[in-house]
């Protein structure tokens, strides 16, 4: 029998790395690309021929995932989970609220982070729940706890984390009616291209956390319970 999984944001970093863990434990991946210039995942997909599709998908775009649904569901009739990864940083800067703010950036990257999440489980929901794990795995953030808000400045990436982990409270309200979960992951602070530029200074390669989040997948039944599991990739709570 066929386990699916989707990874969004698996161009590189994290979500590439998690899509080579599941293909590793034997399911099928539906892997979500942004950029066709980016050429990791085709060069992983010769290695997986029968078993990796790369699906195009602008989380930030409604027609781009119902058009990345119709194709999934035309070769998947259930997913065992869904990990929504893709995110973008945009302005790490220092302003605050003293300063003057870009609001449309504000809204793009909630756009992206939050409610592109949202498109793709609405989108997916009834392969979600037609599986036996009913998981739904999003990428949050540290940076999305408000009872551990520190920073005076990233409005937008802050923002939308914390409004993703609002959402993904309203769909586990759903999920678990039907034995489902939602695990919130924060994956530690990675080398990646978050912001559009590669970022070297952070402590972890993401195949570290992806690791760990593979092996969370395993196994989610410990993680179940009344609300959506926040969690880091070490398997310690947060606070929202």
């Amino acid at each position: 029998m066929s386990l699916f999984a989707c990874v969004t944001g698996a161009d590189r970093g994290l979500g590439f790395e998690m899509v080579k863990g599941l293909l590793e434990d034997g399911y099928t991946v539906f892997a979500g690309r942004y950029n066709k210039e980016w050429r990791l995942l085709d060069e992983l997909e010769s290695s997986y021929p029968d078993s990796m599709y790369i699906v195009d998908i602008d989380v930030s775009s409604d027609a781009s995932v119902k058009a990345a649904s119709q194709f999934i569901k035309s070769k998947a009739d259930k997913l065992e989970v869904l990990v929504n990864n893709s995110a973008i940083g945009g302005d790490h800067n220092d302003k605050t609220i003293y300063d003057s703010l870009d609001f449309d950036e504000i809204l793009k990257v909630i756009n992206v982070n939050a409610l592109g999440a949202t498109r793709v489980t609405n989108a997916l929901f009834d392969l979600i729940i037609a599986g036996d794990k009913k998981l739904i795995m999003n990428i949050s953030s540290e940076a999305g706890s408000i009872n551990t808000c520190y920073r005076k400045g990233w409005f937008a990436y802050c923002t939308s984390k914390a409004a993703l982990n609002m959402l993904s409270a309203i769909v586990h309200n759903s999920l678990k009616e039907v034995g489902g979960q939602v695990l919130l992951i924060h994956p530690g602070w990675m080398k990646s291209w978050l912001t559009g530029t590669y970022h070297d200074e952070a402590p972890l390669t993401p195949d570290i956390p992806a690791k760990k989040l593979v092996e969370m997948i395993r196994d989610p039944e410990r993680y179940k319970g009344e609300r959506p599991t926040f969690i880091d990739y070490e398997g310690n709570k947060w606070d929202f």
